[in-house]
């Protein structure tokens, strides 16, 4: 209350109704050590209603993580500080994930118990149980209203997640009032129909009631639980509790004096007696909990050294130690088998290639397995019954996948990915946005990629999303040619642990592209001369995808008529980019401003690369429903409009 006072924003309500719930299982059940926060066996803790923000950092501060200091609760929302509008995920920091967009914290959790369920399975032994930890959340009726709950808890309760606990602080209001006039669904019969555990009727402000629904939800081991705390949003505040009005501003002066009094808290602003801020400090039970699980982990390793070894790779998020050499023969051995497919199955063939190496990949697809390629050889499919596994039938939940594969990356000890149609991105693109605000590692593997999918037309056929994604900062976008640019995209997509990658692929077989050694090697700064002339090159082709092959055949064309045309293979702008400007240099000489480039998309992200003097042949209007060769030729992709447009730029 008073944070939110002292920064004139913020929501008070939410922190106020829920304090109580948070009091009896920051004391009393959360396993977690102040002293550190990343400790791998640690009870997950997600605000899915990220707006209640004051609520968890006065709970780290009380509970006593000193990044969290009662400076920074001062400065709530101020420039440089951690208590920021909304909590932000930061590496190494006790914030599990970044919430604020309704909905997508619960739908982290739930990745988040996967992965716990998933690692137990794995490497949990008989009398040797080091994966034993719970989900927690928090949320409220706009997390349960967001579409995404409902992709995200329907697969929690069919995969059985019975450590993921959430309470639901039911209060019956929202931004625009009372939600009786738009929310009238039964919340508890809907949980209990995905197979949840729901405990109902809690009195949110009775400590009693809450560690009893507690107690409850823990003892279900087969079913996730929902437990329904009736609650009062802004409780203590005497004029305004109860009402929209606490929701989304400070409560006043006034009304703060009012609601210490109402509550009997005699205190200054942000000054805790002694005796209250004693009772919170867990670091001595978080030093004593995690003490029992290191002597376990001790017992463990003592008789499953390997295992134990690789359990503590996995949740540093490090590669294997011979992990170069690895991917170096992968993809030197894609080379020479110099296959021509679509970069779809190349994805496979790069999966095939580097999964053996990478127990900790674990992925699925949007119930486009068949489509996309996702499932390789390794994979073994999980289920309620059975988690030891890495691969996951997510059903058409494009949204919620995205986000749950957040969480699992969140959570530590998988690298996670899945699979869709590119067009299908645009469902789930603010679960993109926050794996790049994030800076998590997540690998989006789009197939389909262009009008080269033919006759399901215009709906399924993106034009613009390429595009859109390139625009998303710290999201990293390769679009391949062949096989080999697949498995180099593949490999950057493993290595980058600061961001998310997105794999643009075809379904139309692509032809394999002759380089040599340095070329090879040149991929993986995102752009390269695939081909080149004697001298100084009249005109630059830039292409991407399938129009790498293009490009090729128009420099072949126009090398018989007598132009030396180079040709730039650009797979990854953003990789390109950041290369020293000695390298862009060198690949885009300034002296050549006759450049075309070539893609199958919109054209408005090329022009600083084609130049004033150049041209993007691209498609700046929506497909349409026919086979894809007749779709190629009707709209500029074919060799002998390639030459004419070259043609015309070099006039």
């Amino acid at each position: 209350m008073d944070a939110v006072q002292a920064a004139n924003s913020g929501h008070p309500g939410a922190p106020m109704g829920m304090a109580d719930m948070a009091e009896v299982l920051w004391n009393d059940y959360l396993q977690h050590n102040p002293a550190n926060p990343r400790w791998a066996n640690r009870d997950r803790f997600v605000l899915s209603n990220g707006h209640a923000s004051m609520l968890l950092y006065s709970l780290l501060y009380l509970t006593g993580y000193e990044e969290f200091s009662i400076d920074q609760l001062k400065n709530f929302r101020q420039f440089g500080y951690k208590t920021a509008g909304h909590p932000e995920y930061e590496a190494g920091g006790p914030i599990e994930t970044t919430t604020g967009p309704l909905g997508q914290g619960l739908t982290n959790a739930v990745g988040m118990a996967m992965a716990e369920k998933m690692l137990a399975a794995e490497f949990n032994r008989p009398g040797h149980e080091i994966v034993d930890h719970k989900t927690w959340v928090f949320l409220g009726d706009g997390c349960l209203m967001e579409g995404i709950s409902h992709e995200a808890c329907s697969l929690a309760g069919t995969l059985k997640l019975g450590k993921l606990i959430c309470l639901y602080d039911d209060n019956n209001i929202s931004i625009d009032g009372e939600v009786d006039g738009w929310f009238t669904d039964d919340t508890a019969r809907r949980f209990e129909a995905y197979g949840w555990q729901v405990i109902a009727d809690v009195d949110g402000h009775d400590a009693v009631s809450i560690a009893a629904a507690i107690e409850q939800a823990t003892s279900d081991s087969d079913r996730p639980t929902l437990i329904c705390c009736k609650t009062v949003i802004g409780f203590g505040s005497p004029n305004k509790q109860g009402t929209a009005a606490t929701h989304g501003a400070p409560l006043g002066d006034d009304e703060v004096a009012a609601a210490r009094k109402e509550l009997g808290w005699e205190s200054a602003p942000f000054e805790i007696p002694a005796d209250i801020a004693a009772g919170w400090d867990s670091k001595e039970r978080g030093a004593a909990s995690q003490s029992a699980w290191d002597a376990v982990f001790a017992a463990y390793e003592a008789e499953h050294p390997e295992l134990a070894s690789e359990f503590v790779r996995r949740m540093a998020g490090s590669l294997p130690t011979d992990w170069n050499d690895f991917a170096d023969k992968a993809i030197a051995s894609i080379d020479e088998a110099g296959e021509s497919v679509a970069t779809r199955k190349a994805s496979l063939i790069a999966l095939n290639a580097f999964a053996p190496a990478l127990p900790e990949m674990a992925g699925g697809s949007a119930d486009l397995t068949g489509s996309n390629l996702t499932r390789h050889n390794g994979s073994v499919p999980i289920s309620g019954d059975d988690a030891a596994g890495n691969y996951i039938w997510f059903g058409v939940r494009e949204f919620g996948m995205t986000a749950i594969c957040n969480g699992m990356g969140l959570h530590g000890g998988w690298l996670p990915y899945s699979g869709t149609f590119l067009t299908f991105s645009d469902y789930s693109r603010n679960a993109l946005r926050m794996a790049a605000l994030m800076k998590i590692q997540n690998v989006l593997v789009y197939t389909h990629d262009s009008i080269g999918l033919g006759e399901d037309g215009p709906t399924h056929q993106p034009v613009e999303h390429t595009a859109s994604l390139r625009l998303m900062p710290n999201m990293s976008v390769w679009r391949p040619c062949d096989a080999v640019e697949t498995a180099v995209s593949w490999r950057h997509a493993i290595e980058r642990q600061d961001g998310p990658t997105s794999l643009i692929l075809t379904r139309q077989g692509l032809p394999h592209q002759v380089r040599s050694t340095a070329q090879l090697s040149d991929i993986a700064r995102g752009g390269y001369v695939l081909k080149d002339t004697d001298g100084v090159a009249d005109i630059i082709f830039i292409a991407t995808g399938s129009e790498v092959a293009l490009a090729t055949s128009a420099s072949e064309a126009l090398a018989a008529e007598g132009v030396k045309a180079r040709v730039v293979s650009m797979p990854c702008t953003d990789v390109f980019d950041a290369q020293d400007a000695d390298y862009r240099e060198s690949v885009l000489p300034t002296s050549v401003t006759a450049r075309v480039v070539i893609e199958a998309g919109v054209t408005a992200s090329w022009w600083r690369y084609a130049g004033p003097a150049g041209q993007v042949i691209g498609l700046d209007r929506f497909g349409e429903s026919a086979p894809a060769d007749e779709l190629f030729e009707h709209f500029g992709f074919s060799t002998n409009n390639v030459v004419a447009v070259a043609k015309d730029v070099l006039k």
